[in-house]
């Protein structure tokens, strides 16, 4: 087993549950593809039901634990509501500027600029803030990954290059990666739980959002609204509750660089669900990027599994 964190959680375990969360948000494209086709439902509504949808259902996994495990040290109120707010912040400005760069300026293009400025922000800032050092091996993990993204969203069809768009998705990246650092950060002293935090954090999202959806419109006009409500549920359950509370369980004890490679897996899973479930060519770029990035991937999280074990070493020789 490795190393567990201050949070008590094993960092293998953490790995496992970034690779859950980083497929699961793959699947959420293809959700918004098929809502889209059904529905007139517009970005800004859909993200605010997807808040609203899992913070539902996280309330109600909340009831159901209740009682059931033992009870957490208290964390001060004030320091509580400060992360919460911070992490339902960010993720705002990250999912809501994601999707107006994605319209701006293409989701290929939107799609590099967010998750290839990501990993820069983040190993930038883990550097400076968090004393964290990648060393060569994580460089080159990072850039192998940066390169099979652009690889894989590029590859095909032509992208169109917007200034405004570019802007969008830096500003996308940087709310990222400001949730990934404050995770990674709390997650080092033992803050709060991955539960609870997705849970608030949603419910700011939702609160933020609110007033435009309500300029957008937030209920959906379709000829077919129980496949809507279908695909809204669903993009509320597993890309949304299930994947944020895993993801900040796992970027709570996983250096933060190599949470940023590992989330993405996000990209190949969408390309992987374009192929096999709705009917897209298997073309070379998307065979070659998918590669490099999964490589990338399993490269970090070896090496991260190794440096908690030795990590776990250290301590117990120190301790002797």
């Amino acid at each position: 087993m490795s190393h567990p964190s201050a949070v008590g959680l094993p960092v293998s375990r953490g790995l496992f549950y970034l690779v859950v969360a980083g497929a699961a948000w793959g699947t959420a494209g293809a959700a918004a593809s098929l809502l889209y086709r059904a529905s007139d439902i517009g970005p800004v509504s859909l993200s605010f039901w997807r808040y609203v949808g899992g913070l539902a259902l996280l309330l109600g996994v909340h009831a159901l634990r209740h009682g059931r495990r033992a009870p957490r040290p208290a964390e001060p109120l004030r320091r509580k509501v400060r992360r919460v707010l911070a992490t339902g912040i960010g993720l705002t400005v990250f999912q809501t500027a994601y999707f107006a760069a994605v319209q701006e300026t293409g989701l290929a293009v939107g799609t590099v600029v967010t998750l290839g400025s990501g990993p820069v922000l983040i190993a930038l800032g883990a550097r400076l803030l968090l004393g964290e050092r990648l060393g060569l091996g994580g460089l080159l993990a990072v850039g192998g990954a940066l390169l099979g993204l652009a690889v894989l969203v590029l590859g095909g069809e032509g992208a169109t290059v917007r200034p405004w768009g570019i802007a969008l998705g830096v500003i996308a990246a940087a709310g990222y990666a400001s949730i990934t650092l404050m995770t990674r950060f709390w997650g080092r002293d033992g803050d709060g739980d991955p539960l609870s935090t997705t849970t608030w954090a949603f419910a700011v999202g939702a609160l933020l959002l609110l007033p435009f959806g309500l300029l957008e419109g937030l209920v959906p006009q379709s000829a077919d609204p129980a496949r809507v409500v279908w695909l809204l549920v669903y993009v509320a359950a597993v890309p949304s509750a299930l994947a944020y509370a895993l993801y900040f369980a796992g970027a709570a004890v996983v250096r933060s660089a190599t949470v940023s490679v590992i989330m993405l897996l996000e990209p190949v899973s969408a390309a992987a669900i374009a192929v096999l479930l709705l009917g897209e060519e298997l073309t070379v770029p998307t065979v070659l990027g998918t590669l490099l990035m999964l490589v990338a991937v399993v490269g970090l999280a070896v090496a991260e599994t190794r440096g908690a074990s030795a990590a776990r070493r250290l301590a117990a020789g120190t301790a002797g």
